[in-house]
């Protein structure tokens, strides 16, 4: 029986391939790593150029698509179509509330926030945005860099994941439709012909978007990792130790997906949480919390104040050059990371209702979010213009990865801060890796909810390997290049999920608040779910 238990997972491996899927994105996967690793010049300069005429030429697409996704999400948690549940009339939710929270935030946030906490409001305070149009480094830029970083991580970072995940989880738990991503093309294709060409093209799309957004992410951490290294220790480890490096934590990653989301994703979410909040909490009371508080609530009303502004801001003027390096980067950014964090989030959600869904996703996290980059901006603008700490020197020498060391070794128990932010940069790479790696194995097995170890496996080695191979070769701009590739057609396939969850909606609840709508929601409803008991009958949705 021993003998055959490696037969028995290759079999299972081989049966639920979804094989086109995993074929086309493996080999995608595949050939750029030996592109990258034979010829890195030549595939560098061939994503640095596409990535250009992409931010130059439809950088207006990623801005007015996210803003639209925004404003459905909020429409979402305050419309009428809120109180419509993900599962059946009488399912409770998998998971607490505390679970589901630390799973989503570990998951759609991920290990960016690390990264560019406490590095992108001090580099505004130093090149300051366009629209803020202050001098640098004094009190006009600072609250406007503090501004932007919450703009950039705010409710718009959050809305897409939000939306990408309700008509998947809609369709999944209530029409027994695959836990993919190209379910939501079920109202256009029906459920019974998610097997056609197009619905394996946006999932073959999902796999290519998921790579470049994991590989972007887990590349800015990684570098982060290593750059701590050499900033406490003096040895730096050069191609060799950082590819060795990312594989060492690709294996930690892939341990905890082969545990499962109970044993392994949770836990660590669980962890990765709690410590996140300590390490802010530390860094705020041990830091310039008078100043932080001050910054952070002009920072919050200014960013309420010209949010449509800054949300449609262009920079026209010049060529649009700083939007394409940062607000379009990240919005093809959270776009590329909507197909795995849009499935993770539907794999987790049912038996919740959509306002759960998206306020939890989109405004608690938002309200979690807020904090860190207040306090993380804030301490690191007031260390450095007080001369308490040479934060842009680190970044010079180091470059953005170098940000953070110096700020906490400036704060009481600097040394105990560092080694915390250490401990948090590995736990938001691994909770940010598993989920992504089971999303992969989700995708490419046709919506199986737990893919064999061995997919998730390869995926692993793969991810991790990409990310490696893009630190190497291009650092941080390879990096945001590859983001803003991948992340372009799932811009367009975002709207679509509006689209998707739209129409189950609108036959369910009406679209206008009356005096008779919640007479209307509840006969609606129950006519619809009467239904879908009948045609469910029988069936086992666990």
């Amino acid at each position: 029986m021993v003998d055959s238990e490696p037969n028995d997972r290759f079999t299972r491996f081989v049966d639920e391939l979804d094989v086109p899927v995993f074929l086309v994105g493996f080999l995608t996967a595949l050939v750029a790593v030996v592109g990258f690793a034979l010829a890195p010049d030549t595939a560098a300069n061939a994503m640095n150029s596409v990535n250009s005429a992409l931010w130059q030429n439809v950088g207006w697409m990623y801005i007015l698509a996210m803003f639209f996704v925004v404003v459905f999400a909020l429409f979402l948690v305050f419309g009428p179509w809120g109180t419509i549940k993900l599962g059946k009339p009488d399912e409770e939710p998998q998971y607490s509330f505390l679970s589901y929270f630390a799973m989503l935030y570990s998951a759609g946030i991920a290990a960016g926030i690390v990264f560019w906490g406490p590095a992108e409001a001090i580099f505004h305070y130093d090149t300051v945005p366009p629209f803020v149009g202050a001098e640098s480094q004094t009190a006009g830029a600072a609250v406007g860099a503090v501004q932007y970083t919450f703009f950039h991580w705010g409710i718009s970072a959050w809305a897409a994941y939000a939306i990408m995940s309700l008509p998947i989880a809609f369709y999944a738990y209530r029409h027994d439709a695959p836990m993919r991503i190209s379910t939501v093309l079920a109202p256009f294709l029906g459920v019974d012909n998610l097997d056609n060409g197009w619905a394996k093209l946006v999932d073959i799309l999902a796999v290519f978007a998921t790579l470049g957004g994991i590989a972007t992410t887990l590349g800015f951490v990684g570098s982060q990792f290593l750059t701590g290294i050499e900033y406490t220790t003096g040895i730096s480890v050069g191609d060799a130790g950082t590819v060795l490096t990312i594989t060492g934590l690709t294996i930690a990653f892939t341990l905890s997906v082969t545990l499962g989301i109970k044993k392994g994703i949770r836990r660590v979410s669980q962890f990765n949480l709690g410590l996140f909040m300590i390490v802010m909490l530390l860094a705020f009371v041990l830091g310039p919390s008078v100043y932080i508080m001050t910054v952070t609530t002009e920072a919050i009303g200014q960013y309420i104040n010209q949010f449509v502004a800054m949300s449609f801001f262009m920079n026209t003027g010049n060529g649009a050059s700083w939007v394409g390096s940062w607000t379009i980067f990240y919005w093809a950014w959270w776009f590329s990371w909507t197909p795995f964090v849009g499935l993770f989030i539907a794999r987790i959600s049912r038996g919740r209702t959509i306002r759960q869904v998206v306020s939890t996703g989109v405004l608690a996290s938002t309200a979690i979010t807020i904090p860190w980059f207040g306090i993380m901006g804030g301490a690191a603008i007031k260390l450095q213009s007080t001369n308490a700490a040479n934060i842009l020197g680190a970044i010079s020498e180091y470059g953005v990865a170098g940000s953070g060391y110096p700020l906490f070794e400036a704060l009481p128990l600097g040394g105990v801060l560092n080694l915390l932010f250490l401990l948090l940069i590995t736990t938001f790479f691994v909770t940010s890796a598993d989920s992504s790696t089971l999303a992969l194995g989700m995708l490419t097995t046709g919506g199986k909810l737990n893919p064999s170890t061995i997919n998730r496996v390869i995926w692993g080695a793969l991810v991790g390997s990409l990310a490696s191979l893009l630190m190497v070769v291009g650092g941080v701009d390879a990096l945001q290049a590859s983001a803003i590739i991948t992340g372009g057609p799932f811009a367009i396939i975002t709207i679509l999920a509006v689209l998707a969850i739209s129409y189950p909606c609108r036959e369910i609840c009406p679209l206008f608040f009356d005096t008779d709508q919640s007479d209307t929601v509840s006969r609606s409803s129950a006519t619809l779910d009467a239904s879908e008991e009948m045609s469910a009958e029988g069936t086992d949705d666990d």
